[in-house]
């Protein structure tokens, strides 16, 4: 199947005053239709800049970016912006026109592109209504709270019918019960509408709930890409295992083990208590050095890093329990928490 997305060789330098930085760094990926693709790293990686390369809100300074197979580079100006309406884009500060009413700022993009004012009503109002918002119509965003002002957003960027969404670090202002409804709005709308998703963030949480693929952006440099699922249960890279461990902005008591395994839990019912059946049967305890899990529709999702005992044959048979049970082990040699 081709890519939507086509980003090859991509590098971006911006020259300073008194430096030179080097934002990408020859990044190569393809993104298919109907994927909800995921673009991670640390803060200063080089992900917002590669998302506004994706529709030449940052020209590269090489490599190419295409979309359904036309070279954005190749294009004239007119033929840019006409391509521009079918990439939406949504912001982490929401970018709301604050003396318009919520209706009007859906309106906004249709104006644009030269719809009349009664199509362009009636298209705001079937919008409002998909995001949920029907009765918030004649508000202004002053008056809504940040998850309501982002519904609007999203609404507004579906306006032209759009073929391709960038979200910037959409959920990133919002408190963790509210990006977990805006998250689950962006899946319905894929799943309904067919629209390709890419979501800038720096949450591994956000990818591991609602991203089908992933790309890991380190310094500039892609660092690793895969299914979700790949990436989360076996990262190859330096910063995917960052990320997938730690992730930003978490801290854990430093501590090492002379044998510690990662446990990953992807179809395990959460109702079943499995380390501690394993102790149980095993006769021994483990060390708890890292636990990042949670509870999605009755099934466990996430990691733990165990300690084993000293004992090799109770650590195999802890292995051996473990595997039977379906889960992912990894064993992590010199592991520090």
């Amino acid at each position: 199947m081709e890519a939507v997305i086509q980003v090859k060789d991509v590098t971006k330098t911006f020259l300073g005053k008194d430096n030179t930085v080097e934002a990408l760094k020859g990044i190569s990926l393809d993104i298919h239709k109907g994927e909800i693709y995921g673009i991670i790293g640390m803060s200063g990686a080089g992900k917002s800049t590669l998302v506004r390369c994706l529709n030449f809100l940052e020209r590269p300074t090489s490599g190419t970016v295409c979309i359904e197979g036309r070279d954005l580079s190749s294009l004239k100006e007119g033929e840019l912006r006409r391509i521009r309406t079918e990439i939406a884009m949504i912001f982490q500060h929401f970018n709301l026109l604050m003396q318009r009413t919520v209706l009007d700022n859906i309106c906004f993009p249709l104006e644009i592109t030269g719809s009349s004012r009664k199509a362009a009503r009636k298209r705001a109002g079937e919008l409002l209504e998909i995001v949920g918002l029907s009765e918030k119509a004649k508000a202004y965003p002053a008056q809504l709270s940040g998850g309501q002002k982002q519904r609007v957003a999203i609404a507004r960027a579906l306006a032209n019918n759009p073929k391709i969404l960038l979200c910037d670090e959409a959920t990133s202002a919002l408190d963790p019960t509210t990006t977990k409804s805006i998250l689950a709005l962006l899946k319905e709308i894929n799943e309904k509408y067919g629209i390709t998703i890419v979501i800038i963030t720096h949450e591994m949480a956000v990818v591991q709930e609602i991203c089908t693929h992933v790309a890991i952006i380190d310094s500039g440099f892609l660092a690793e890409t895969g299914t979700v699922e790949e990436v989360f249960s076996r990262p190859k890279s330096a910063a995917a295992k960052k990320l997938v461990f730690q992730g930003e902005g978490k801290q854990y008591q430093e501590m090492q083990g002379k044998r510690c395994i990662r446990i990953v839990f992807t179809s395990n019912s959460s109702f079943e208590p499995v380390i501690a059946n394993m102790v149980i049967a095993c006769k021994a305890p483990v060390n708890i050095l890292l636990a990042d899990t949670r509870d999605i529709g009755g099934v466990a999702h996430g990691q733990m890093i165990l300690q084993l005992p000293e004992d090799q044959v109770t650590a195999e048979k802890m292995i051996r329990y473990l595997k039977e049970r379906k889960l992912e082990v990894e064993e992590l040699k010199g592991y520090v928490g």
